[in-house]
């Protein structure tokens, strides 16, 4: 009575049994494994005792697979393949150099990402992920290299540098300009609708608002033509460049939209000065590579740019 068989294959063997099989030559086979003829035939007769039956018919001068081996050539060849495959893949993961950065989501869609194209063409070799969220993550227990974090600095680490300061400007879409009468003064904002930040956050968003502007500039009864309402500072900006209304904006949101022309700022001379700034953080793991300080220097450069283009 035969035993069943059920201990599992090692893979040495099967690379000398894809070998022989498809060379059907074991003298061939060991020339390109780098191994002796008998270390190739040692391994497939331990091969042929663990599966318990012959996998090759040796004649004198040749071999041929048997039934068996025919069976099993065409698993282990696909088998092999697919195993080598996923080894290189690995192999080239382990290899790339990349960047995880989290900011939250208005300034990664309406400034970091309009600009990593620059950067991808400067080093097309390193991947960047970007986590867009609003709550803080902790750069010590994730696998997160830098932060882009938007607050007053009395929240922010020694270690954090300034990347811009702000201030808040009132604007609107050329076409929604064209079809009133020019602003000339702070009191003609009655005749337009006004787009207001709907934000929750600390305390300290509260200098976001269209009232304490107003009331900056002696207009504490002024109602304007209607008010509309958002959650998130990018739909606010959709809504201005849509003609729908002017709304207060945070000029490096805006940097590219007010360089196109597709937003101008209404009263030059009437920006209200804004207590946060934008601020980058390095994780501690994240200071030991090199794409990651590379990808702060170039960081801190376009955030220089931007503070020129808008003169802030």
């Amino acid at each position: 009575m035969s035993i069943l068989r059920t201990r599992a294959l090692s893979v040495g063997p099967l690379r000398a049994f894809e070998a022989t099989a498809r060379l059907l030559n074991f003298s061939a086979a060991a020339e390109e494994l780098s191994l002796t003829q008998s270390a190739v035939s040692r391994q497939i007769q331990g091969l042929e005792s663990d599966i318990g039956q012959s996998l090759f018919l040796r004649h004198s001068r040749s071999v041929e697979l048997t039934r068996g081996g025919i069976q099993l050539q065409q698993v282990v060849s696909q088998l092999l393949l697919q195993l080598d495959n996923t080894v290189r893949d690995i192999r080239a993961t382990s290899v790339r150099r990349s960047i995880a950065v989290t900011t939250f989501a208005s300034f990664a869609s309406m400034w970091l990402i309009p600009r990593l194209a620059h950067f991808q063409s400067r080093f097309p070799d390193i991947d960047i992920r970007v986590h867009a969220s609003d709550k803080p993550v902790d750069l010590a227990t994730t696998d997160i290299d830098i932060a882009i974090r938007y607050g007053p600095a009395s929240t922010m680490p020694e270690d954090a540098d300034k990347l811009f300061g702000e201030q808040l400007m009132p604007v609107a879409s050329p076409d929604l300009l064209k079809r009133e009468s020019p602003i000339l003064q702070a009191s003609d904002l009655a005749r337009f609708a006004l787009i207001e930040h709907n934000l929750e956050g600390p305390t300290y968003m509260d200098w976001m608002n269209w009232r304490l502007w107003l009331n900056g500039h002696g207009l504490h009864k002024m109602q304007p033509k209607r008010w509309l309402y958002f959650n998130y500072t990018y739909q606010s900006v959709q809504a201005a460049l849509d003609g729908l209304g002017l709304v207060l904006a945070r000029p490096p949101l805006i940097a590219e939209s007010l360089a196109r022309g597709d937003l101008v700022e209404v009263l030059p001379g009437h920006r209200n000065e804004s207590p946060m700034g934008y601020w980058l953080l390095i994780s501690p793991l994240g200071k030991e590579y090199e794409e990651v300080r590379m990808f702060s220097q170039w960081l801190k450069q376009q955030a220089s740019d931007t503070q020129t283009g808008l003169q802030v």
